[in-house]
């Protein structure tokens, strides 16, 4: 279990774009399972549909991505202060199925499914209360800083 503090040691991002809130599992080289708790003050709904705020499903990969940069991280014993940065460097077979609004939280999970030269692939899925919100298969690379 990592908590916010323990995250940013293993994600570059800040606020507003830190979109991992908490790790509830990981086993390394091989799982995660993280959430994003989305709120109603999140500074992007100040713009994407202000009147029926959804969150952005472009959001919703970057969360995934991050979650699967922790459990890179984490397996490699990296960190980005050791001179280290995880790119998202693709994605395929991306789905929405359900829209993501305020109040909601968002469950992050992805799984290893290859590493080679540095470049990663994951199997991840966002749902929400069970449902599922999107899938994708992300790719992220390992390259030095």
């Amino acid at each position: 279990m990592m908590d916010v503090r323990e995250i940013r040691e293993y994600l570059p991002h800040r606020y507003p774009f830190l979109l991992v809130d908490r790790v509830t599992e990981l086993v390394e080289g091989e799982s995660i399972i993280a959430y994003k708790n989305i709120t109603g003050n999140e500074e992007v709904f100040n713009g994407h549909f202000p009147q029926s705020p959804i969150f952005p499903g472009v959001m919703i990969l970057e969360a995934m991505a991050q979650a699967s940069g922790i459990l890179g991280f984490k397996t490699m014993n990296k960190k980005p202060e050791d001179g280290s940065i995880y790119l998202f460097a693709g994605v395929d077979q991306v789905r929405f199925k359900r829209q993501v609004i305020p109040g909601d939280r968002l469950t992050l999970e992805s799984r290893v499914v290859s590493v080679k030269r540095g470049i990663w692939k994951f199997e991840c899925k966002a749902t929400v209360d069970g449902a599922l919100a999107a899938a994708a298969n992300i790719l992220c690379a390992d390259r030095k800083v």
